[in-house]
């Protein structure tokens, strides 16, 4: 029996390949943001802040802890969209939600819940 011609592949490249063919690379790049956010915004905004998810429009929703904190990033949306598509991440709009934030400090008694980057509307 004759081997394929196809030589064996890394998952990561096939997975690449096959974000590619479908157009879900840019998709994963957002949803990414979620992540990543701490690094992005830096510790500051990222205290009072908690991503949400990132919607198929380009659309970032982000809880915010406080109402003057949700003033001041509204100002600052143009800013950080910028400065998210200077790291490669595309984003053409920013909501802000007054929503209370999860507590980040690690509690080993209760696991948290898994956060995905996808948001459906």
């Amino acid at each position: 029996m004759r081997r394929s011609e196809n030589p064996v592949q890394p998952i990561g490249e096939v997975l690449k390949k096959y974000f590619g063919q479908q157009g879900l690379t840019r998709r994963v790049a957002q949803a990414d943001i979620v992540n990543q956010w701490a690094e992005l915004v830096g510790p500051q905004v990222a205290g009072v802040t908690e991503p949400q998810s990132v919607d198929r429009h380009g659309t970032l929703w982000v809880r915010v802890k406080s109402a003057s904190w949700m003033q001041e990033l509204q100002l600052m949306s143009p800013t950080i969209i910028h400065e998210l598509a200077k790291r490669g991440k595309r984003i053409k709009y920013v909501r802000w939600m007054l929503a209370p934030i999860e507590d980040s400090s690690p509690d080993p008694g209760r696991p948290r819940a898994p956060r995905f980057g996808y948001h459906r509307r």
